[in-house]
């Protein structure tokens, strides 16, 4: 440290004692953190719902710009979270790749609320992803490779006779198993999974109702349609309408409960 670095380190110092800043104890953080891990989603959207990114409070002051800072915690929350859901099972490009998304989106926002409501997606994207994880280390191995066969080809047309050629099972034991452990048929799931990363495209991406038909392999824009309509009672061009780009609105998070009614 040079002469210049170390006075500036005791002029900071001075600083905080005179403002009495103290670090909140790292056992709320702790807690926090592992809400997300275990995929506790009540948990952490009551946590969105009081704003704690607002806190100032036992939080270091990282920049003397409002936005800046703020943008700081969220970076140093994001690279926490990836941490400890790489230590409890999601898996690591995939973690450092939603964190990398997360981050570059910082460069389009130079509003409050704006970052809170990113902060917010983030959360509930890494606490939702880690749910699933839990859910999945309850099922069978033969399901769970259904799952992650389904996962990784959603775009392709996926019947059951393919996930009973990749788990290695009959299409009678697959099948089975889906009514089982999940309560569901397996073309339902598929259809489901089809439809809520669908949903994801409308909301987040440019691409028309027709490409994201077409994208996902449903047997028409129509059909597709008509299952959207089916399953969350709003056309996918009214819930285009209704919910694309909200997360940049200025609204605060509450938003998340009413769109997740849907």
């Amino acid at each position: 440290m040079s002469m210049l670095e170390k006075k500036d380190w005791i002029t900071a110092e001075f600083n905080d004692d005179e403002e009495n800043i103290i670090h909140r104890h790292q056992n709320k953080e702790y807690l926090f953190y592992q809400q997300v891990a275990t995929g506790n989603i009540e948990a952490i959207k009551e946590n969105i719902n009081e704003r704690h990114l607002l806190d100032k409070d036992g939080v270091g002051h990282l920049s003397k710009d409002p936005i800046t800072n703020l943008k700081y915690h969220f970076v140093i929350s994001v690279a926490l979270i990836t941490r400890v859901c790489t230590e409890n099972g999601l898996e690591m490009e995939k973690a450092f790749r939603l964190s990398d998304f997360y981050i570059q989106k910082l460069d389009d926002i130079n509003k409050t609320d704006d970052l809170i409501s990113l902060h917010a997606r983030m959360l509930l994207d890494f606490t939702r992803r880690m749910q699933f994880i839990r859910e999945k280390a309850s099922l069978s191995r033969p399901l769970s490779e259904c799952l992650n066969y389904i996962y990784g080809h959603l775009k392709e047309r996926i019947t059951i006779e393919d996930l009973a050629e990749y788990s290695q099972n009959s299409t009678s034991h697959i099948s089975r198993l889906f009514k089982d452990e999940l309560g569901i048929s397996a073309s339902d799931y598929i259809r489901k999974a089809k439809l809520e990363s669908a949903k994801n495209m409308l909301r987040y991406s440019d691409y028309s109702l027709i490409d994201i038909a077409n994208y996902y392999s449903f047997a028409s824009h129509s059909h597709f349609s008509m299952l959207f309509q089916k399953e969350y009672g709003i056309t996918p061009k009214k819930y285009r309408e209704k919910y694309y780009g909200l997360e940049w609105s200025g609204s605060d998070a509450h938003y998340i409960d009413n769109e997740d009614s849907v």
